[in-house]
């Protein structure tokens, strides 16, 4: 016979916690709210209670009591891509040590009124903070054009004078690749670049302009991609029909993985005939045939950077201090080969 509502055990409350461990339940609610006034051996009873009950302490009533909901807002777009992927869980794992939890709203289609539903659906939830990893320019501008009070900090490619910004210099990443086979000897390279609204994909093709500007390096039009090895490979089977480029660099390791494919298709070999460049060394990237010539960003450390900028611990308040992506040297790069 089903369980009736009614007759389905009840949760255990703040008071049975209480009734465990000999305490008042207001002495549990100093627990809770990591109160100085308790005594060490008062509060191992009462955290002891707790966990022979299996109590959870509930966020709405706490949050009823302290005003503070212990949730940051993340605002997200394309949580299929490593970096952001790998950022998110970083902001978890370190607001989770902190005593805080996540929230998220995902912008499917970057849209203004995309945007806005995401950012109300965050201060709807009386998130402490918000963390945006959302790489379009619109999402920063609509922010300002809100005039958004709940304290923020955004991620972005290129330096400015926004304290609440958190940068990656993903022009100097660009640069380091560019001039990495420009050192081995090559001329005519060529970029596929990211979408044209990413910011990300915007600094990495101008750091690409300037490291071959610099050099006096002839230059022919990026190629703006997807971010997709489908788009790599297509790209590459045109670009190789010509055979006028010794080496490609790709705004990302998926688009340098479809190149390859592409190289492979028409029997040219990598490196010896192309040499590939990649961007953000995702976990497969040194198991690619050849291993990937890539730029790597600490996309975690950008997360828990993000959190100790929104959540400071004690009087240390950080600063937004710039993440610089190293260069990887793997097999996929050589020196051209001689016609």
């Amino acid at each position: 016979m089903a369980t009736t509502r009614a007759e389905q055990p009840r949760s255990p409350s703040i008071r049975d916690v209480a009734r465990i461990a000999g305490v008042s339940h207001q002495t549990v609610s100093r627990v809770l709210n990591n109160s100085d006034a308790i005594r060490a051996e008062t509060r191992d009873r009462v955290l002891a209670a707790m966990e022979e009950l299996q109590y959870r302490p509930n966020r709405a009533a706490r949050a009823l009591v302290t005003s503070k909901t212990r949730t940051i807002g993340v605002l997200t777009a394309q949580r299929s891509h490593y970096g952001p992927t790998v950022t998110l869980q970083a902001i978890e794992d370190a607001a989770v040590l902190r005593g805080y939890s996540v929230t998220t709203a995902n912008i499917a289609v970057p849209t203004d009124a995309a945007v806005r539903d995401g950012l109300g659906h965050l201060l709807d939830q009386d998130v402490e903070g918000i963390i945006v990893i959302a790489p379009q320019q619109r999402v920063f501008d609509i922010i300002e054009e809100l005039g958004v009070r709940t304290p923020y900090v955004t991620l972005r490619s290129s330096i400015n004078e926004d304290p609440t910004a958190l940068w990656v210099d993903q022009m100097e990443g660009a640069r380091l690749a560019t001039a990495h086979l420009l050192d081995l000897g090559h001329e005519y390279v060529r970029h596929i670049a990211g979408p044209q609204d990413w910011i990300e994909a915007d600094a990495r093709m101008q750091g690409f302009l300037r490291e071959m500007s610099d050099r006096d390096m002839p230059v022919q039009p990026p190629i703006l991609g997807d971010w997709t090895a489908d788009f790599g490979y297509l790209a590459g089977r045109e670009l190789l029909r010509w055979r006028d480029c010794t080496a490609v660099f790709c705004s990302n390791d998926a688009m340098a993985l479809g190149v390859m494919h592409a190289a492979r298709s028409y029997g040219l070999d990598v490196p010896g005939d192309l040499s590939v460049v990649g961007y953000d060394d995702i976990p497969e990237a040194k198991h690619f045939w050849p291993p990937l010539t890539t730029v790597q960003v600490d996309f975690a450390e950008l997360g828990r950077r993000s959190v100790d900028i929104l959540l400071p611990s004690g009087e240390d308040v950080l600063r937004p201090i710039d993440i610089v992506p190293q260069l990887v040297v793997r097999g996929s790069t050589s020196a051209p080969r001689r016609r």
